[in-house]
């Protein structure tokens, strides 16, 4: 089976883990500041907090900007469901804007347009977080006017984006954000097993970020309540959670980050080779604008919008290719659509950009790893499949 994405760990990353277990530091130790050092230089951002997870990324943000019960998040309906339900985990009530059906990411004018509506209503999101969704960076310019007009707090949601850039600066610096977060899953651009961070330029934000990974506890005496009277002493600050990432996993990302450039440069090579063989198949592709680059952590693609029964037709499609080792996949079911959030009263055709990318939508195969022969089999059983279904 061609897997849709994959790891790939070099002999460099193996012995930067081992160096680790023979050492006196698992967690806590000295491969979490260099980890973060390595982030900061790549996004060009003041501080990077590393955390176990994206979702605890999210999380963390959404606490250290005042998340709480009465105020609301607003993020895409495509996306995984952490997107949402951190907010929900704060105590937040949520709500989606939907997507623009050319780059699947957040549409800002759908997004002016509720936020209007939102403010006659005096219900005005405290926090708006769009998703890079496959790797491609949102409007951040535009996003960021409507935040700066109407008073709301943004996170970027870049689980898909590390590398990315955005009119040539890096996706993650927070030109345009509170923060900025990043996963480091095994399917990602570079990986640390589980794991993933937090940007900001924010000093006091990342002060809590740091905080609240780790107890809410600190032994800083700058942020005492009063002197420290034993060398031992410590504060809960804040009500935090332990979310820290081991030195064993940040080894693996600081080694990772070394060929984030050869992994991006890759990805592009491979999207080339599917943007020439695809282009005159009955598929619609994420736009990609050409003044910036996407991190590309997926290659999306989509039945014809016009096809009738289009989701019989990527059900058929989705079966040949898996029958015949293509590790197809698809990203994602519309977050609303899910049974926990149909019971907070959201219903399938609130959303319809997204909910009509998803009935036609695949992931094909694309990570560096992938040989030629490997796409030349997703580009012949994709055309195969097509060719069955009447379509070509």
């Amino acid at each position: 089976m061609i897997p849709y994405g994959r790891q790939w760990i070099s002999p460099e990353d193996v012995a930067s883990v081992v160096d680790v277990l023979i050492s006196d530091h698992l967690t806590q130790g000295p491969a979490i500041p260099r980890f973060e050092q390595t982030l900061r230089s790549a996004c060009a951002a003041a501080h990077a907090v590393a955390v176990n997870s994206a979702t605890s990324g999210l999380h963390i943000a959404c606490l250290a900007l005042g998340l709480e019960t009465g105020k609301r998040l607003w993020t895409s309906p495509n996306s995984f469901v952490a997107s949402a339900n951190v907010a929900r985990l704060c105590g937040a009530e949520v709500d989606f804007v939907d997507i623009d059906p050319d780059t699947l990411t957040m549409c800002p004018d759908r997004l002016c347009d509720k936020l209007h509506v939102a403010r006659r209503k005096g219900r005005l999101p405290h926090i708006v977080m769009p998703v890079h969704f496959g790797g491609q960076s949102c409007d951040m310019p535009a996003i960021h006017t409507l935040a700066a007009e109407f008073g709301v707090h943004v996170i970027e949601d870049a689980s898909h984006a590390i590398g990315a850039l955005l009119d040539g600066a890096p996706v993650g610096d927070c030109r345009y954000s509170d923060a900025c977060v990043f996963s480091f899953h095994p399917v990602k651009i570079v990986t640390t097993g589980e794991g993933g961070a937090v940007t900001t330029r924010n000093d006091r934000l990342a002060a809590k970020l740091d905080r609240l990974r780790s107890h809410g506890i600190t032994r800083n005496p700058a942020l005492m309540t009063r002197d420290a009277d034993e060398p031992w002493y410590y504060q809960q600050l804040d009500l935090g959670l332990n979310y820290r990432m081991t030195d064993m996993q940040a080894a693996l990302g600081t080694s990772q980050m070394t060929r984030l450039e050869p992994f991006i440069a890759l990805r592009h090579g491979l999207a080339r080779r599917y943007d020439w063989a695809l282009a005159d198949l009955p598929l619609r592709r994420q736009q990609r604008p050409v003044a910036d680059r996407s991190a590309l952590h997926l290659y999306p693609v989509q039945l014809d919008p016009s096809l009738p029964d289009r989701a019989r037709l990527r059900r058929h499609l989705f079966d040949h290719l898996r029958n015949n080792g293509i590790g197809v996949n698809v990203h994602y079911i519309p977050i609303h659509t899910q049974p926990y959030y149909r019971a907070l009263g959201f219903m399938p055709g609130q959303f319809p950009v997204a909910e009509g990318y998803y009935e036609g939508a695949l992931s094909l195969p694309l990570h560096p790893q992938m040989s030629d022969a490997d796409q030349s089999a997703v580009i012949e059983s994709l055309g195969s499949g097509l060719t069955s279904l009447g379509l070509i």
